[in-house]
């Protein structure tokens, strides 16, 4: 395995444009959030058991050096891939492992950064059904952003999936949701079931029936067009000339 170009959390720590761009945390908001993740392995994973649940016959560390064995180089490891999305042959890459590895890793860790998201109140709501009373306990206005977004992933071989998968707009296959974020503090307060990536915004947000607060005011764009839920009151941009011929 080379290791140039490896990412390395001490030496990736001094630049803080990079360190944002791969993480989508800038260095203080990594900090914060390490505590609440060393939690959470530690309550998923105690020490004193082995992966298999089992009790350990040997110290934690034993044997031979793990890559990801400090818990930043963890929490960055999960980071980089929830922000990139990268095939787990490259995530290998970036940090030294074989693909078998990133894909231990990967499933070894999302559980462990959902439980401390959780714990620090910025899990985002999945059920739609769920989101008035899951916003009960922030008190940031309610002024709400409804969007969707589109993530890149591996063409299907299958050309119905490809047809489902392709969108026109992105000039790719993806993966989409609809998310609801807070204007004032941008914290991610909803996300959707995950859809095709040819499948529209609207119908989306339809499916999901999501229960708004009372006195939301919802901002949408025009791939939400006709989206009127129940709230004080939806704004959305108006078409230009250019769009609209």
């Amino acid at each position: 395995m080379y290791a140039w170009g490896m990412l390395n959390y001490e030496e990736l720590r001094k630049q803080p444009r990079r360190f944002l761009a791969l993480t989508g945390l800038t260095l203080r908001e990594f900090k914060s959030l390490l505590p609440a993740f060393v939690r959470a392995y530690q309550k998923l994973y105690p020490a004193e058991q082995t992966q298999a649940g089992t009790d350990r016959q040997r110290r934690p560390g034993g044997g031979r050096p793990a890559v990801l064995f400090s818990p930043e180089a963890q929490l960055l490891f999960i980071l980089v891939y929830q922000k990139t999305y990268a095939l787990q042959v490259v995530q290998g890459e970036l940090f030294g492992l074989g693909q078998s590895q990133a894909n231990y890793w990967i499933h070894h860790l999302l559980p462990v950064l959902q439980l401390a998201l959780a714990a620090l109140g910025f899990k985002p709501e999945r059920e739609g059904a769920h989101f008035a009373k899951h916003e009960r306990n922030h008190q940031a206005r309610r002024d709400l952003i409804i969007d969707g977004t589109d993530r890149r992933r591996q063409r299907p071989k299958k050309p119905e999936k490809q047809a489902a998968h392709y969108t026109g707009k992105r000039k790719t296959h993806t993966d989409k949701n609809v998310i609801i974020a807070t204007r004032s503090t941008k914290r991610i307060a909803f996300l959707s079931a995950t859809y095709a990536g040819a499948v529209g915004d609207k119908k989306i947000a339809d499916q999901a029936q999501i229960v708004y607060p009372r006195r939301t005011r919802l901002h949408k764009d025009l791939g939400l067009q006709g989206y009127e839920p129940r709230v004080a009151r939806t704004y959305q941009p108006k078409k230009s000339r250019a769009h609209a011929n």
